[in-house]
């Protein structure tokens, strides 16, 4: 599968059917020694959410469990959230 077809696919929470975003301006995490996937970052929030920080979601690759024509299931007991 190739980055561009995951785009626009909604991420889904297993655990607790929490929708996490949406796979379209996010960053691959990548091993520079093999070229494993690591992790996807989703941005969250408001794009003009004016004054308040922008987080983002740390998912790790392997808690993606399955991926969907539409949506990208995920299943992790805990984000990992920050902000910059």
């Amino acid at each position: 599968m190739r980055y561009s077809e995951l785009g626009g696919k909604e991420i889904i929470d297993l655990d607790n059917g929490e929708r996490i975003g949406v796979v379209g301006q996010s960053d691959l995490v990548i091993d520079p020694k093999t070229g494993a996937i690591l992790s996807m970052i989703i941005p969250v929030g408001s794009f003009l959410a004016l004054g308040r920080k922008k987080e983002e979601v740390t998912i790790p690759w392997k808690s993606i469990r399955t991926i969907g024509s539409e949506r990208i299931i995920i299943e992790m007991n805990e984000k990992s959230k920050t902000s910059e």
